[in-house]
């Protein structure tokens, strides 16, 4: 998160980037955490956790809400280009950003691993879908992603610019720990770029053959929404890894300042799928926007003439619409 610090031209223009930044980490915390708290609500009114997608969502949420918990230090970080909150809340915050990174990207991939076996083998995969099959996929990702972490908690520290008389809490790449490095450069990108990546494209090629073979009414909708999904997934993912990987290769102080530039770009970029992922993978679903519906309809008894709600569909009209 606090790894790549880069030289502007212009003072006027670090200054405008540094408040683009701000703003859009402000806007991603404030739309991350009213979704991801809106699916809570839902999973805790509507849904009860005794099935395997339920507690997969709850721990996607969950990971989701870990990586946002950084953004407001990091607004504050951005906007006074200084590091005022000590050493300790410097290595905690960049393990915490990280560690809920880490557990999207996985968490991601299990749920599409999950619903690789629901569609695809749904008989047979009956009796491994069990909670105590969720409940060890969840604690190896957990594992797995704190595993991930050591490093990141091991070289983020305070560096103290003495020119510019400031202090900035990001990765020591002076540090001596070269197999430390490659470890984890190899780790973000083998672990948590490549096999999620190919496992997600695997999946969701064998659902999509599923669903066009099937009876399916709305199959083609079903496989139009695959292809966003993973679309989405390789665009904002992919650049931020490519990104990484160069900065690290990069042999010239030039090459690194312009590399940690696009690593800061799209880095941002990475942010808005880890942001809006618990969305996709409950409101592009008939059960998810009827609770939705029916929720505001308790809410606000004033939108009962304007939305119906079954518990097989949802129906949403308005005065000037017919349906």
């Amino acid at each position: 998160m606090y790894s790549y610090d880069y030289d502007y031209p212009e003072e006027e223009s670090q200054d405008q980037s540094h408040k683009t930044l701000a703003i859009f980490y402000s806007l991603a915390f404030v739309f991350s955490l009213c979704s991801n708290v809106l699916v809570l609500i839902i999973i805790y009114l509507f849904e009860r956790l005794t099935t395997v997608i339920n507690l997969l969502l709850l721990n996607l949420v969950l990971s989701s809400l870990l990586f946002i918990s950084s953004l407001p230090l990091t607004v504050a970080y951005v906007l006074l280009s200084h590091w005022p909150f000590g050493e300790l809340m410097c290595k905690l915050m960049g393990s915490l950003y990280y560690l809920g990174f880490f557990s999207s990207v996985l968490f991601l991939a299990l749920l599409t691993f999950d619903r690789h076996l629901a569609v695809v083998y749904s008989i047979s995969a009956a009796r491994l879908r069990t909670r105590a099959y969720a409940g060890v996929s969840c604690a190896a990702v957990w594992v797995v992603s704190a595993l991930a972490c050591i490093k990141p908690m091991l070289v983020h520290k305070l560096i103290k610019r003495s020119v510019e008389k400031r202090i900035l809490c990001q990765e020591d790449t002076s540090t001596d720990m070269p197999v430390l490095w490659a470890l984890g450069l190899f780790t973000q990108l083998l672990l948590f770029f490549l096999f999620p990546l190919l496992l997600i494209v695997f999946c969701y090629t064998r659902i999509a053959c599923t669903v066009l073979s099937s009876q399916i009414g709305t199959k083609f909708k079903t496989v139009r929404l695959i292809f966003v999904i993973v679309l989405l997934f390789f665009i904002c993912w992919t650049p931020f890894n490519i990104a990484t990987l160069m900065h690290e290769l990069a042999s010239s102080p030039e090459e690194r300042r312009h590399w940690a530039s696009a690593c800061t770009v799209t880095q941002t970029l990475a942010h808005i799928y880890f942001c809006i992922s618990p969305i996709f993978y409950t409101f592009v679903g008939t059960k998810f926007q009827n609770y939705f519906c029916m929720l505001l309809v308790k809410r606000f008894p004033v939108l009962k003439g304007h939305i119906s709600v079954s518990q097989s569909r949802v129906n949403v009209s308005t005065k000037s619409t017919p349906n």
